[in-house]
């Protein structure tokens, strides 16, 4: 196995076709397709399916393209630390959430204080299981997402499954998030008969569109009036335009968004455990463990306004 092979993979998954992949390697496709073939045989393993739509990885493939990630990227800092005497090697991290402020706030502050001459950062928002895979395949060094007494059980057992840990950021108490000149805006807490009325929002979740990967608690209580979105601005958006509601933290984040929506404390005997995942046999990064800094900062600021 070479990192020429390595890079050849890397290059056929971000195109997912062989053909367009031999275009930006300038090099012919038998000889990109003969490459791919013999490094599965090497390892064992179909890293690519040949469908009649172009190429799709496998699990096995999508594992092992993560680690060969890592290897490029570790082996792109080794030449420009000793290859470019003099330059500062570009940084590489990426981080998958589900749909929190304070993730973005502080993946803000930590390219605003850190002063990076060069760096190639990821963000995904995305739905739960994503989140999962994406640090299990090693294409996010974090993930950020919740636990509750719902869903803990089965959360737990597919992190595991995934050789996956969790860590604790933060516990909070349910509140809503509603527009401030919502019906509801002026008083201290609301009850869920109080909301009954109004739309309730939450994130879609795809082909994994079970309660345990909502992102929102009390998923399972029956509403007249529900509305899935599958972005933070749609669902700010509507909470404004239609008087809707959701539900999380209470951590808002008014330094990314402005003063038209509020949280309110949500009179429920429930609590909310918001943390990161990570892999077990990967040690993180400088930059994952200072972006975990301005997380617990960023958090810490904002449980004490509320």
């Amino acid at each position: 196995m070479t990192l020429l092979q390595l890079k050849y993979a890397i290059e056929v998954a971000k195109h997912q076709s062989i053909s367009k992949a031999a275009q930006n390697l300038y090099i012919s496709q038998p000889s990109l397709s003969n490459a791919i073939r013999e490094l599965e045989t090497e390892l064992g393993i179909e890293i690519f399916l040949r469908t009649s739509k172009g190429i799709v990885e496998t699990i096995e493939g999508s594992e092992f393209l993560g680690y060969a990630r890592q290897v490029i990227e570790q082996t792109a800092l080794l030449e420009n630390r000793y290859f470019n005497q003099g330059q500062e090697p570009q940084h590489h991290f990426s981080v998958t959430s589900q749909h929190y402020a304070f993730a973005i706030s502080a993946f803000v502050n930590l390219l605003k204080d850190e002063a990076l001459d060069e760096y190639d950062f990821v963000l995904r928002e995305t739905r739960t299981v994503e989140i999962i895979e994406d640090v299990k395949a090693l294409r996010s060094e974090l993930g950020i997402l919740y636990l509750n007494d719902f869903n803990r059980k089965v959360m737990l057992k597919f992190l595991t499954e995934g050789h996956l840990i969790f860590q604790t950021l933060f516990n909070a108490k349910p509140h809503v998030f509603i527009s401030s000149i919502h019906p509801l805006a002026e008083q201290r807490s609301v009850t869920l008969d109080d909301l009954t009325p109004y739309p309730y929002l939450s994130f879609e979740q795809g082909d994994h569109n079970s309660f345990y990967f909502s992102e929102e608690i009390l998923n399972t209580i029956s509403r007249p009036k529900n509305i899935r979105v599958s972005d933070r601005a749609t669902l700010f958006n509507l909470l404004i335009g239609l008087n809707g509601y959701t539900i999380s933290t209470g951590i808002i984040s008014y330094d990314i968004n402005n003063n038209d929506v509020i949280a309110i404390p949500l009179q429920v005997d429930e609590s909310i455990e918001v943390g990161f995942i990570k892999r077990k046999d990967v040690i993180m990064s400088p930059l994952a463990t200072r972006y975990i800094d301005y997380l617990r900062d960023i958090i810490s600021e904002e449980l004490g306004a509320i």
